[in-house]
């Protein structure tokens, strides 16, 4: 279409994403409007939680969320490309095999490690600035200790255990906490004495983390020297070569596993692009300021027109996050340059998703001709993991540490894929953090770590079934189907209550009744006085031979009576009544219930429909389970029984197993010798294709289409 505006967006990070879903939110129902994002990956990367990978805390899938779960059902079109260049004249994004016209475009292609020109640094380090550098660090280190416990010489075998961390900013911090976390592990694995492992961080600033408050920097500090971290601050790094780090001091530190966390830069690309850049002239304040420690206040502003060192790669923008060139082109995240109260903006999460708020806001206002939006940031505050149980938090004005501030990270990052992909996200992120994670590395330790296998709740599965059943069978015995007997299940009611085809049943059992009494009103009439002689006869005969026997024996029986009694409940009396209802029938609980629900519902559905429908789903619980088919929801069905039977004043105490059974089943029952195994996944398949689901997020695991 001629009229059609497309929206290019260049990487799908914090900053891509949340651009992405304000235009699609905007614009859901805009056909003239199109939204493309482009990435190299088909999944967003978590930043924050590389540390978690690389130190084996958790499987690789937790810190990538797919594009399909992400976009599913939107109306942004992922595509997989690595572009080149950019031409803003022909407004076209290029790449080696294909080419991307756009009306307007939002770079958000973030940052890559800076080595600050320091000798040798880039090329005998690992870094920690995507998932594959997470995944190397990971292999590497499992590796080394492979070949460290063969290793004869001890000189070699030091080096291979020292594992040494530079940069003492986040995410040194944070990967130094996990790989002493790691290294207990691996110790008992490989048999090894923890004494002759380290793991050390090495800082050229006074403190470490130095953008915290010093009673936290000092809180973490201690933790990490009480877990046996070396720390090493005022001590920067020259030079670096195969298994040595070289120290201004003159010193070395011999080590095969060196890596570099010391500061990142915009990445190469936009570094690259015909776009103004905004650098800092004083290489010194350039480190300062990669660390956190720099005011920019005494700072002279280079602004070259073209970097095509690419050193930098961060690009200047104004207060609407638009390029100062290009009126059509806004970035966002950690490659814009942009100063506020004498600094330039931090490289964080919290940097991104404000930006691209406004970058969104200014796209939607330069299509529809509404008024731009100003950025102004709003930062929450920070935190830092050491590990998966301590931390140290200063967030929303409150600055805590150990257990609440591992607990508020977490919260944090349910409340930011919530955004992302919904609460399908949030329970894979749990899953991950909590329910699968190993060796107790999280602050639950390891109380959510072990599983049930399924096929242990096979004869559970089975028995409740089998209850289920016979709890509808004998209904039927019962006679809840013989209709011309009349209700069996009006005691669910309030008294006075009538359910529905009641009055139709009586007026039948009316009728049969007066010609029964008809019939037989004359014999009783004409019978009773001739009995009645008779039985006086045989009740005064009795009466006077017994008379005296009962005067004198009652006494001594009820006394006897009462002592048996007495020894009977101080020697068997019951704790604790199990037979007894959970809740009386004539209670408040039930008495509420019944009038809220039974009387207000139930009673006008035909007593004969209420209780066939009662009677057929117990059956057909009992049967789902026993089959293994369809078995989460039969155990939710079982447990909304348990519940209405309960509140209505049914159940007793010894009934309750029913719900805890129910639960378990919930857990993947049917999967072990029941159908389930062969229609859950068909199911789930159409399901996760549907639109609606995958708009809504509603899809189970992953969606079945893109």
């Amino acid at each position: 279409m001629a009229d059609t505006k497309r929206i290019l967006i260049l990487g799908g990070g914090y900053g891509g994403i949340e651009t992405a879903k304000k235009l699609a939110k905007k614009y859901a129902k805009r056909g003239d409007i199109e939204i493309t994002l482009l990435d190299m990956n088909p999944f967003h990367t978590l930043m924050t939680e590389l540390h978690e990978v690389a130190g084996h805390r958790v499987e690789p899938d937790s810190v990538r969320v797919s594009f399909a779960k992400v976009f599913g059902g939107s109306k942004v079109k992922v595509v997989l490309d690595k572009i080149e260049t950019v031409d803003f004249v022909a407004k076209k994004a290029i790449s080696v095999s294909s080419e991307y016209p756009y009306d307007y475009l939002v770079i958000g292609s973030g940052a890559q490690p800076e080595f600050f020109g320091v000798p040798g640094i880039k090329e005998h380090s690992f870094t920690l600035w995507s998932f594959e550098d997470a995944m190397r660090i990971r292999h590497h280190i499992e590796k080394t200790f492979e070949k460290a416990v063969t290793e004869p010489d001890p000189a070699k075998r030091a080096r291979m255990l020292n594992f040494t961390v530079a940069g003492a900013g986040f995410t040194g911090i944070e990967l130094a906490g996990e790989l002493i976390e790691w290294r207990d592990v691996m110790c008992a694995k490989w048999l090894v004495d923890k004494a002759d492992v380290k793991v050390t961080v090495v800082e050229a600033l006074p403190n470490i983390l130095p953008i915290l408050e010093e009673d936290l920097r000092a809180k973490v500090d201690a933790y990490m020297r009480k877990k046996g971290a070396e720390i090493r601050t005022n001590t920067p790094i020259i030079g670096a070569e195969p298994g040595i780090v070289k120290l201004k001091d003159g010193s070395v530190i011999e080590t095969d596993t060196f890596i570099w966390t010391c500061g990142v830069q915009g990445c190469h690309f936009v570094g690259m692009l015909d776009l103004t850049q905004g650098r800092c002239g004083n290489r010194d304040c350039e480190i300062m300021r990669a660390k956190g420690t720099c005011g920019m206040l005494v700072c002279q502003f280079k602004q070259d027109r073209k970097d095509t060192s690419g050193k930098r790669g961060r690009v200047l923008v104004n207060e609407e996050m638009r390029s100062v060139d290009y009126d059509n082109v806004w970035l966002v995240g950690d490659n814009i340059w942009f100063i506020e109260g004498g600094k330039p903006l931090p490289q964080i999460v919290e940097t991104a998703l404000q930006t691209a708020e406004v970058a969104a806001h200014n796209v939607a206002a330069a299509i529809d001709g509404g008024e731009a939006k100003k950025f102004k940031s709003n930062y929450h505050g920070f935190m830092v993991s050491v590990g998966g149980r301590y931390a140290v938090s200063n967030a929303g004005g409150m600055k805590v540490s150990g257990f609440f501030a591992m607990a508020m990270k977490h919260l944090i990052n349910l409340h930011y894929l919530f955004g992302v992909a919904g609460i399908n996200q949030c329970w894979e992120y749990l899953k991950h953090e909590f329910l699968d994670m190993k060796n107790g590395r999280t602050i639950v330790h390891g109380f959510g770590e072990y599983k049930t296998r399924g096929y242990w709740l096979l004869p559970l599965r089975l028995w409740l079934g089998f209850m289920w059943v016979m709890e509808g069978v004998n209904k039927i015995g019962e006679g809840w189907f013989s209709w011309a007997s009349g209700s069996k299940s009006g005691w669910m009611f309030s008294k006075g209550v009538v359910q529905a085809g009641i009055a139709k049943a009586a007026e039948s059992a009316a009728a049969a009744g007066d010609a029964v009494t008809a019939a037989s009103e004359e014999w009783v009439a004409d019978g009773a006085a001739a009995v009645e002689p008779v039985v006086q006869a045989a009740a005064d005969a009795v009466s006077a031979a017994s008379g005296e026997w009962a005067e004198e024996g009652t006494a001594a029986v009820a006394g006897a009576a009462d002592a048996v009694a007495d020894a009977a409940v101080k020697t068997f009396g019951k704790v604790w009544d199990l037979t007894k209802p959970i809740f009386d029938m004539n209670g408040s609980i039930a008495t509420w219930f019944r009038q809220t629900f039974m009387d207000g519902l139930f009673a006008y559905l035909p007593y004969q429909a209420f209780q066939l429908m009662i009677v057929g789903m117990e059956i057909a619980i009992g049967l789902a389970l026993m089959g293994g088919l369809f078995t989460w929801w039969a155990a939710v069905a079982s447990i909304v029984m348990c519940v209405v039977f309960t509140m209505s004043g049914m159940f007793a105490w010894d009934q309750l197993w029913f719900v805890f059974a129910g639960v378990l089943m919930m857990g993947g029952a049917g999967r072990a010798f029941g159908l389930d195994c062969w229609v859950v996944p068909v199911c789930k398949k159409y399901w996760n294709g549907l639109k609606f689901v995958r708009a809504r997020h509603w899809y189970l695991d992953v969606p079945s289409k893109k």
